[in-house]
């Protein structure tokens, strides 16, 4: 008797462990797919952004965000018929920010990886990109990163971003340097202290056209990556509007002019910047 009380009370507690469960992850969910709804109600979409991503998130000589990035983000805002409003953080801040409630979503040239999906939630990607490699323009004779993975040489990567991952999963015998951000990284190689630097095309596009003189892409693609616009985890709702908002804008009349503008015309936008 005893027995069979213990057996049937531990079928009850499993059942009730069962529903908390359920009843937890349903509160979830909902909380995620709340945030369409809060950002319809309130009648504005907050967007993290990390400037100094050329020509993906920079600020002008006003303090105004501007970039491809952006006007993605302006677009969004349409769509939904709100007003736009970019926050800035460093970009290893801007997941927390996300998962802490500051921005509704995270835009800002982030490539979609499996260890990032696990903190959030991606759309679809939105803009497709590669890693390059950049030498000195005095250069002549690297024609590709194989020709620098010697001993002796060295190749710089911004740290935290994934051509610092790429550079750890191919170079086997140059030295890897890492440097807070992309502008440290190129001064590095301008300056003779490292002998290449790997990161996005568009990045080093631009990088380029600022500094003729000094430095040269060398544009065969290393690696191909998606950039995704970041939600938080299980945020249904939200993913899906912008994924439907993807197939919309992407090779739409806005989005061509504003690729056209930022990756084909660099020289002419960059007298708008700080």
């Amino acid at each position: 008797m005893c027995k069979g009380s213990r057996s049937g009370m531990g079928r009850i507690f499993s059942i009730l462990l069962a529903c908390m469960l359920v009843v937890g992850l349903s509160l979830t969910a909902e909380a995620a797919d709340g945030t369409l709804e809060k950002i319809v109600k309130a009648g504005k979409i907050v967007i993290g952004s990390a400037p100094g991503y050329y020509p993906f998130e920079m600020m002008d000589k006003k303090g105004e965000f501007i970039g491809y990035d952006i006007d993605v983000g302006r677009a969004i805002a349409d769509a939904l018929g709100v007003s736009a409003e970019f926050r800035q953080f460093e970009f290893a801040g801007l997941i927390p920010a996300l998962q802490a409630g500051e921005i509704d979503i995270l835009l800002s040239g982030m490539s979609i990886t499996g260890k990032r999906a696990l903190s959030v939630s991606f759309s679809l990607p939105y803009f497709e990109t590669g890693q390059v490699l950049m030498v000195r323009k005095s250069d002549a004779g690297t024609k590709s990163w194989k020709d620098l993975d010697k001993k002796g040489k060295k190749i710089a990567t911004p740290q935290g971003q994934t051509s610092a991952l790429l550079a750890e999963s191919i170079i086997k015998e140059a030295e890897i340097l890492h440097f807070p951000t992309f502008p440290e990284t190129s001064l590095a190689l301008v300056n003779g202290q490292v002998d290449g630097v790997i990161y996005d095309q568009p990045g080093i596009l631009v990088y380029e056209a600022r500094n003729p003189d000094d430095v040269r892409g060398i544009h065969d693609l290393i690696s191909l990556e998606n950039l995704g616009i970041a939600c938080r985890v299980n945020d249904y709702a939200m993913v899906n509007w912008l994924n439907s908002f993807l197939y919309q804008y992407k090779g739409s009349p806005r989005e061509i002019a504003s690729r056209t503008k930022w990756m084909d015309n660099i020289k002419e936008w960059l007298k708008e910047m700080q």
